[in-house]
């Protein structure tokens, strides 16, 4: 016969006496074993529970520190005898398992309050190890002890151990939300856990909120608690990725580190990291930033130095060169490395057993409804105790009533069970009770309308010393039962009253919030996306320059030292001479503008388009260099130029939103040709980067100033041949941006406008000539007309004044700025210059060399830090008299 493969096999063996042999699907037994090790994980292992925001290992070394007696007012203790204690009783794995966590409830920068006090080296932000855990000591915080507050008192559930020799609890009573508070991660079989940090004190203000109306929302929990709090501080770019997990559970979140610019002693600026974003490690990002130097990035090739100077704080240096701009390099640290980074939440915890993805709410009510059993159970357990000592005091106070009757009989008795016997059957009759005022809280004992002791009252009788027979201690045995009483009427009507239920549990969560709530250290930003410009460079006040030629620029206003009237000035700028020789320069600076760094500035063309950019935009230089050109800047068509520049301060509300462009007040245009317009401020909210259409125009005229008015105020134009018209600009009706707006005075053949200002009464009006003559006069000589008429005398020009250059409103407190055509410039006080009346020609503000004449005058801002005076010294300070360009 031929072999088959059968015929090779060996025979089966015997099956062993008692066992069972079954046949089984291989795939089916993988599955099922499988899923039981994935339900381990999820449940045993790798999420947190909603009620406490513990993984069980996190509980069980919490736990074991309890037993072991290491609470925040004790001394610390070795970690390896922690870790021990926690793996030899609780938690049956290696040390390598529990020690990091450990360590992690330790570290501030990980939780955002820690749950355990350590004491040694337990690692750095920077991703150093900790010391081995025999060098290293460790204590309950005061938050991690607060968490197993009350647990003796039957709060919560006690399960056997993984031997059967002890037991633990299966959750913590949670004196406050630790799940929202701290956080937490873990990665189990097929699902993962990614909850951030949220700041203790606005956490149970939401739990409050949501006790006090279940049917809160969304948006009103925002406003008690607008985000996450990572410890790391930081900054979250954008709402909607918080609404998003707050509504769902699931959310993406930009975190941006802290940056700054700071200005050197030599004048230089340098970048400074003050705060990183949550689970970066800082060594990884300055070596990342190194490294991407040193490779020449784009974005990155002007940072000449980086210095590490962090020590429990983050403070990292990055030089720059002198020319760079600072947002710039930023903007590409942000782009390019871990400074700008995104947090995955995944709002997942098990609740009752099973794993469940949770909105605010849920999270919210989860921990309410916890509270609010361990309040119900700990009322149960104390009403227990105090009924227990009641009984045990109503028999004290029986005793105390008969007490020659008990000590005869307890000395007619031969032994202590005698004794027992014979009180047992003792009897007291109702009146007897209530003349001693006894409450009778257990009327089964009664019986044919006598009383009988218990067992238990019957031991303590016995158990009685002969000290407590004196007169004060029996006062003291009616005081303490009378406050019993009381204490067990209250505790029965917690049970019965929900109300009363829910507002212990706020009681106490606003107890632990004005114990150990800290502010806010996480910033939370409006726009996503975009670095807000405020957070990065401070507020300083500048000069901004426009030549002929388009070559614009910023410099600080310290730049300029203050003259006296009639000085020869300072070199403001070097123009270019001209290719002819002539005597005039082919360049000459044509505006100048006083402004602060966070502000707007709204460039406005002759040809009646405006263009908007923040001054960081525009090239910061020293006085004396020449400036960029301003094509690259703003995208100018080929025939224009700019007219008039305005500042708009920006502004933000108390939820920090931009509201800059939806403050009150209009933009009073005025052109060459006399014609005028006012439009509403809000209604350039969107400027596109290639400008649109603020005035419509006529062929011919151009734009020649801009103010932002309130609405009610009253502008004076003035003229070049000196002439000048005060009207209500109530007379101009409100038009949209592409109107061609109403004449404003009717010039001459050879005339046109060159200024316009705001009224105000407490001001004078400042007329300047091409010579350097000017002079202040009072705008009460200034008497209101119709809109459209010729005017009255503003200045008497002559051959010795000039034609009219520019004209402005001030007070005696301003300074201005004046600049010829060479580029020379010189900052005077306003109150140098007299006071004189109209049709004068006024005296010399400025000595000019031959060939030169006046170009322009602006305000300056003061040199103060407060708010208020630099409002009032800025030039478009907001709406009102005198605000313009």
């Amino acid at each position: 016969m031929a072999d088959t493969p059968e015929s090779h096999l060996a025979p089966a063996a015997p099956t062993p006496a008692g066992e069972k042999v079954a046949t089984v699907n291989v795939a089916e037994e993988i599955k099922n074993c499988f899923l039981d090790y994935s339900m381990s994980v999820i449940i045993s292992r790798a999420l947190p529970d909603v009620r406490d925001g513990l993984k069980p290992s996190q509980r069980r070394i919490l736990y074991a520190m309890h037993e072991l007696g290491v609470l925040p007012n004790r001394k610390h203790v070795k970690c390896a005898k922690i870790v021990g204690e926690t793996m030899g009783n609780y938690h049956p794995h290696g040390d390598q398992a529990i020690y990091p966590t450990l360590v992690h409830m330790a570290q501030p920068w990980s939780m955002r309050e820690p749950l355990v006090d350590g004491q040694g080296n337990f690692g750095s932000i920077e991703g150093d190890p900790p010391a081995s855990m025999r060098y290293t000591e460790a204590r309950l915080a005061p938050l991690g002890a607060l968490l197993m507050e009350d647990m003796d008192k039957d709060t919560v559930d006690f399960v056997p151990n993984y031997d059967d020799t002890r037991t633990e609890p299966s959750v913590f009573p949670a004196a406050f939300p630790n799940l929202l508070v701290n956080g937490g991660t873990g990665i189990a079989v097929g699902m993962a856990t990614n909850i951030p940090p949220h700041n203790l004190g606005e956490v149970i203000d939401a739990v409050c909120a949501q006790i006090d109306n279940p049917a809160i929302t969304v948006d009103q929990l925002m406003r008690i608690m607008p985000g996450p709090d990572f410890p790391t501080g930081c900054m979250v770019c954008g709402r909607d990725g918080i609404r998003q997990y707050y509504e769902t559970g699931r959310g993406t979140l930009k975190v941006r580190g802290r940056v700054h610019v700071e200005e050197t002693r030599g004048g230089r600026e340098q970048i400074v990291i003050t705060e990183i974003p949550f689970g970066v490690n800082r060594a990884a990002l300055v070596e990342r930033i190194a490294e991407l130097v040193n490779q020449k990035t784009p974005g990155l090739t002007d940072i000449t130095g980086i210095r590490d100077e962090s020590d429990e704080n983050t403070r990292v240096v990055l030089e720059i060169k002198r020319d760079a701009v600072p947002k710039v390099i930023i903007n590409n640290l942000y782009r390019l490395t871990q400074l700008e980074s995104t947090f995955a939440v995944n709002m997942l915890a098990i609740d009752r057993g099973r794993p469940r993805t949770l909105t605010l709410k849920d999270a919210l009510a989860c921990y309410i409804e916890h509270r609010r059993e361990v309040v119900l159970r700990r009322t149960r357990f104390e009403l227990r105790r105090a009924e227990e000592r009641a009984e045990i005091l109503e028999g004290y106070l029986i005793a105390l009533a008969n007490l020659d009757e008990f000590i005869r009989i307890i000395r007619q008795s031969r032994t202590r069970e005698e004794a027992r016997v014979k009180l047992l059957a003792f009897e007291w009759t109702r009146a007897q009770i209530e003349a001693w005022h006894i409450h009778l809280r257990h009327e089964d004992r009664l019986v044919n309308g006598r009383y009988g002791l218990s067992e238990a009252q019957v031991d303590a009788i016995l158990d009685l010393r002969l000290y407590q027979l004196t007169g004060l201690e029996v006062d003291k045995v009616r005081a303490e039962y009378r406050s019993l009483l009381d204490r067990i009427r209250d505790l029965q009507d917690i049970l019965a009253r929900e109300e009363r239920v829910l507002g212990i549990i706020k009681t106490e969560l606003q107890e632990v919030k004005k114990k150990y709530a800290s502010p806010r250290r996480t910033e939370i930003l409006d726009e996503e996306g975009e670095m807000a410009i405020e957070d990065l460079v401070a507020n300083e006040p500048v000069i901004i320059t426009l030549t002929h030629a388009g070559l614009i620029k910023r410099t600080h206003l310290s730049a300029y030292r203050t003259q006296h009237r009639g000085g020869k000035g300072v070199i403001g700028m070097t123009t270019r001479e001209s290719p002819t020789g002539g005597e005039e320069p082919a360049d000459f600076i044509e505006h100048l503008f006083a402004a602060s760094t966070h502000d707007y500035l709204m460039f406005f063309t002759n040809t009646g388009r405006v263009y908007v950019e923040r001054v960081l935009e525009i090239p910061d230089m020293g006085r004396t260099a020449r400036g960029r050109s301003i094509a690259n800047l703003l995208e100018l068509k080929p025939e224009e130029r700019i007219a008039a520049l305005i500042r708009i301060p920006s502004r933000t509300d108390a939820a920090r939103r931009d509201v800059t462009w939806a403050q009150p007040g209009y933009l009073f245009f005025a052109t060459r040709r006399g014609t005028v317009k006012k439009t509403a401020l809000e209604e350039f909210a969107n400027v596109r980067k290639g400008g649109i259409i603020a005035m419509g125009i006529e062929e011919g005229d151009s734009v020649i100033d801009v103010k932002w008015t309130s609405g009610n105020d009253e502008v004076v134009l003035i003229t070049r041949q000196g002439m000048s018209i005060r009207f209500s600009e109530e007379e101009v009706r409100p038009m949209g941006r592409p109107a061609f707006g109403v004449r404003g005075i009717e010039l001459e053949p050879d005339d046109e406008v060159v200024a316009m200002a705001v009224v105000q009464p407490d001001a004078t009006l400042l007329v300047v000539g091409e010579n350097g003559l000017g002079k202040r006069t009072s705008f009460e000589e200034y008497r209101t007309q119709g809109r459209g008429g010729k005017g009255i005398i503003t200045m008497k020009t002559t051959d010795r004044t000039g034609p009219v250059v520019g004209a402005l409103t001030v007070r005696d407190h301003d300074q201005i700025v004046g600049i010829t055509i060479r580029g020379q410039t010189i900052r005077t006080y306003v109150r140098g210059i007299p006071v004189i009346g109209r049709n004068t020609q006024g005296v010399k503000i400025i000595n000019l060399e031959e060939g030169d004449r006046v170009q322009a005058i602006a305000p300056v801002i003061a040199e103060s830090d407060e708010e208020e005076a630099v409002d009032r010294a800025l030039p478009a300070g907001g709406p009102g008299p005198g605000r313009g360009s």
